[in-house]
């Protein structure tokens, strides 16, 4: 038997009254999940532990049943992980996105999606101007960029807020708090990125084509270098991750899954999907499990576009499951298949939240639970009831 995990990340929503009050995986026309659903069993599954932060760190760990309280650092090392960036002991790490504030308050946390080669121009001018044997910065994907602190005077235990957490709120409201020295190094270094920032070319030529521009950095999630047991070890199979963004790749590296890219891949909702598809069957073809990773849908949720999401839920559905269910003859095995988000992004809100997530789980010598849509409300009903820790992953490989 060979597995395969295709993760619509955010995909979780709450009933919207412009959709008929119906979420978008509700309201999304999706035939291939549809009939997946059917001949699988299904539940809900808390992938977001109480007291932990609700990002998809942590949300993605437990999916891939690592116990997110013992082995997380932060997202920022496992996207250094993924960029090669060596981390030291005595180095921390942190997310640094740019984004965007407008009238002192946080627009976005992406920068309008800015494109990862213009904010690779910002990171490196950032790098000459603020740049130090102390503080480096690292270009990523996007918004999505790495920030490491050199030196034994800098500490992990500080209070940052997650940008996506907070659009329309004040800037200066959710700084970073914790410990003294660390906080008013990157608070200072926050509000010195915008010095750098507001005037750039590159900003002056968005603000002209009427984009958002990238005028301030954001660090958060610090941590350490991790350490995690490799999922052969702990599993007992080999496997590959296919995703866009470097959180996701990071996490593979860190636990020993190959990587595999596709081009064209963006985080976005204009993603190659078929690429996507096409990386799954090969990727099965050399390995046991292959966890497939969509960032678009999360993304129109952090936007608050439920349009987008919706179409982003049927490109999932038709673009990438509908063209790898078509080619899942060419694997010399029988596949099993789950579908699941890995937390929700409800457009209302525009930020993550914890209610477990629908999944299901289509294992071809098994029965399923006869039920007709997979959505939020339709898996509540299912066999599995509703899981936590590493119960997913262990009834996906039973």
């Amino acid at each position: 038997m060979k597995y395969v995990i295709f993760l619509g990340d955010g995909m979780g929503d709450y009933p919207i009254k412009e959709l008929g009050n119906k979420t978008p995986l509700q309201a999304a026309d999706k035939p291939n999940i549809d009939s997946l659903v059917r001949k699988a069993r299904c539940g809900l599954f808390k992938t977001l532990p109480e007291g932990l932060p609700k990002g998809s760190d942590t949300a993605n760990l437990s999916v891939l049943g690592y116990n997110p309280r013992t082995c997380s650092e932060g997202r920022g090392v496992l996207e250094a992980a993924s960029m090669g960036v060596d981390v030291a002991k005595d180095e921390i790490i942190l997310r640094c996105n740019v984004i965007c504030v407008k009238d002192g308050k946080i627009k976005n946390h992406s920068a309008g999606n800015i494109s990862s080669e213009e904010a690779a121009i910002l990171m490196k001018d950032l790098n000459e101007k603020l740049g130090s044997d102390k503080v480096k910065f690292y270009p990523g994907v996007s918004y999505r960029h790495i920030l490491v602190l050199k030196g034994d005077c800098f500490s992990k235990k500080v209070d940052c807020t997650a940008p996506h957490d907070v659009p329309g709120v004040e800037m200066e409201k959710v700084m970073v708090k914790g410990d003294k020295a660390t906080s008013e190094f990157l608070n200072d270094l926050i509000r010195k990125s915008n010095l750098v920032l507001e005037s750039h070319p590159v900003n002056v030529g968005r603000s002209k084509r009427g984009e958002d521009k990238a005028n301030y950095i954001w660090p958060w999630s610090p941590g350490r270098k991790p350490c995690m047991e490799a999922f052969f070890a702990k599993y007992g199979k080999s496997g590959a991750v296919i995703s866009a963004v470097d959180l996701l790749q990071g996490i593979g590296v860190c636990i020993g899954l190959d990587v595999i890219k596709v081009k064209g891949a963006t985080g976005l909702s204009n993603t190659n999907y078929e690429g996507k598809a096409d990386a799954v069957i090969e990727g099965l073809k050399g390995h046991d499990f292959v966890y497939c990773h969509v960032e678009a849908s999360d993304e129109a949720g952090h936007d608050g576009d439920y349009e987008l999401k919706t179409k982003t839920i049927e490109y999932l559905d038709k673009r990438l499951i509908g063209r790898a269910l078509n080619r899942m003859g060419e694997v010399d095995d029988e596949v099993c298949i789950a579908v699941l988000p890995d937390h929700y992004t409800p457009c209302a809100k525009r930020t993550h939240s914890t209610e477990p997530v629908p999944f299901l789980i289509y294992n071809p010598s098994k029965k399923g639970d006869s039920i007709n849509k997979y959505d939020e409300e339709s898996c509540r009903k299912g066999s599995f009831g509703t899981l936590e820790g590493d119960q997913f992953i262990r009834h996906l490989f039973a």
